[in-house]
Order: C-alpha cells, then structure tokens, then sequence
C-alpha cells in the first residue's frame, strides 16, 4: 500500500491537513515555509498536525520526530519514509 501512494498525494493531504489546522488556504502554503517562524503554528497545532498524519495513514511517528516537522517539504520527507518502511 505504501508504494502506491506517490510523493504527490503525500504532498497534497498532507499540504491540506497544515491548511486545515492553520485556517488558511492550501495553495497559499509554501513548501519550503517554516511551520512556527513564517505561517504561526503552535505547539498544539504541531500536536494536531502530527494526530492528523498518524490517523491518516495509520502510522505511529515517534514522537521525538515532531520536532523535524518544520516545513511542509520535510514533513513530507519523513512520512514518506516512514510509508516506505511500512
């Protein structure tokens, strides 16, 4: 199953669950923006970000992880690897 999920659709649910929770629109978010310093998240919406992503694609991701989720582009990153070792 993970193999058939291209980095494409992992870049788009993933770009959508960010929007979500930030209450903006999806293609207003740059890739490369950083999570906290460019688009205001919090702490608890990083929480919400990565339940968001757990439950999504049935995944665990260790929690010392979070901290690397600083941009859409590297968030994508990691759960694409973690997909791929699925």
């Amino acid at each position: 199953m993970a193999d058939a999920r291209s980095n494409i659709n992992v870049e788009k649910d993933i770009r959508e669950l960010v929007a979500e929770i930030l209450e903006t629109d999806p293609g207003e978010i740059d890739g490369a923006a950083n999570f906290v310093k460019d688009l205001g998240m919090d702490s608890m919406m990083a929480l919400e970000l990565l339940a968001a992503i757990e439950k999504k694609y049935r995944i665990v991701i260790p929690e010392d992880t979070l901290p690397k989720f600083t941009t859409l582009n590297q968030t994508v990153k990691i759960v694409q690897d973690i997909l791929n070792k699925k």
